[in-house]
């Protein structure tokens, strides 16, 4: 009895300890978020050291790709783009500070564009989610004058601060997920385990009858 029931609380336990897994992850995340908003400068620095090496570490990798395949059409294409993310790569990684700032600029742009973009859209058409396009147009167009406004000295904050978010978020719903879960698995095995009941008691009902006829 004891080797049955431990085979069917094997795959809830094994849920259960998944789920376990992510709620540490996301704690990790929103420790990481908030350690990053504290230390906005260094989370910056970090951010774009990261994103460095990704770039060099996708160069390096399209480079291999391309070598493989050189006999297609696009072996040169691939050689000249695997030779710019190298290149970028290891110009971020060495002077990350300054790459910070054209990243900003280029952030701030898009901010610009986006904003502007969805302001005019929501006027023009006027759907069915006329107000929350509006209010996006708005907040982007905002923000990117806030951010340019302060270029570039914004270069310092402004990166490592929407990582530092975005890891805090992500950790949040992780947490939310990983919570949950465990709870969706409790209420399952809960509800398994009461089904279960009703027959080993009519079961063993059952059987003190057929003993007491015996």
């Amino acid at each position: 009895m004891s080797r049955g029931t431990r085979r069917a609380r094997s795959p809830g336990h094994e849920l259960s300890r998944s789920f376990g897994v992510l709620t540490l992850l996301g704690g990790i995340l929103v420790l990481a978020g908030l350690v990053g908003l504290v230390y906005v400068g260094f989370a910056t620095l970090t951010t774009m050291i990261l994103f460095g090496w990704l770039l060099l570490i996708g160069g390096v990798v399209g480079l291999v790709h391309a070598v493989q395949s050189r006999d297609s059409n696009f072996f040169w294409l691939g050689v000249v783009v695997a030779a710019l993310n190298i290149a970028a790569g290891a110009v971020v990684i060495r002077r990350p500070d300054v790459a910070a700032v054209g990243l900003t600029m280029f952030a701030a742009l898009l901010f610009l564009t986006g904003g502007v973009f969805r302001l005019v859209g929501s006027l023009v058409v006027r759907g069915p989610q006329f107000g929350w396009t509006l209010v996006q147009g708005a907040f982007g167009l905002l923000l990117g004058i806030l951010v340019l406004g302060d270029w570039p000295h914004s270069s310092r904050y402004v990166i490592g601060t929407f990582f530092s978010l975005a890891l805090l978020f992500d950790g949040l719903g992780l947490i939310a997920l990983g919570v949950g879960g465990r709870r969706v698995v409790g209420l399952v095995s809960e509800a398994a385990s009461e089904e279960g009941a009703p027959g080993r008691s009519a079961d063993s009902g059952r059987g003190g009858q057929e003993q007491s006829r015996e």
